[in-house]
């Protein structure tokens, strides 16, 4: 029950957009105190919100999990919550971390274009430290190690090693940092926009 309830819940504000993620935890506690209500994803009540009551009762009669089981009850795990006052979407930045510049560059060497698994791959100045470079969004880029160790302390054209993209900071979106490996939910998509690369941000 306790990785269930680390699960990750789309929040939205009281219009609807979406703001961040948080765990099912989280998402419970918010519905208990009644600052949110739990949105259903569907059947015939597609998209009416539930207090704790009404969606202990929604899960008696839902047929696809998973579930939450006690003693007692079993509830189905919710997906989407919607904030009852909040009504702004943040305007944040995304932290600079080695794993959010690998989810910018989608794992992929930006000399090579080979996309690997995070322990081969690093980062690289594309200024060189010894050259003035700094270690920011628009100086770093993700290597594999072979392309690492290759451009050393060169400067992109002393290497003619140059990035395939140009290294900016990513926009902040709520979901960045979650990967297409399952953690997040295919109800999401009523509400991402078609955004083809749901991230969420790493704290």
């Amino acid at each position: 029950m306790d990785a269930l309830l680390e699960h990750p819940v789309l929040v939205l504000n009281r219009f609807w957009q979406p703001i961040q993620t948080c765990s099912v935890r989280r998402a419970l506690h918010l519905v208990c105190v009644g600052n949110a209500r739990i949105v259903q994803t569907d059947g015939e009540e597609q998209f009416q919100t539930h207090d704790l009551g009404s969606w202990l009762d929604h899960s008696k009669t839902a047929t696809t999990g998973p579930f939450i089981h006690t003693v007692k009850l079993a509830m189905r795990v919710p997906t989407i919550i919607v904030l009852g006052l909040y009504e702004k979407i943040p305007r944040l930045e995304v932290k600079f971390t080695r794993r959010n510049v690998f989810l910018r560059d989608q794992f992929t060497c930006q000399y090579c274009a080979k996309s690997l698994p995070e322990p081969q791959l690093n980062l690289d100045h594309v200024i060189p430290r010894q050259k003035g470079g700094r270690t920011t969004w628009d100086n770093i880029v993700t290597s594999c190690i072979r392309c690492n160790t290759r451009k050393a302390n060169k400067l992109p054209h002393e290497a003619n090693m140059h990035p395939m993209h140009k290294p900016v900071a990513p926009r902040w979106r709520p979901l960045f940092g979650l990967r297409e490996n399952g953690l997040g939910d295919e109800s999401w998509g009523h509400f991402l926009g078609g955004d083809p690369n749901p991230v969420r941000m790493t704290a």
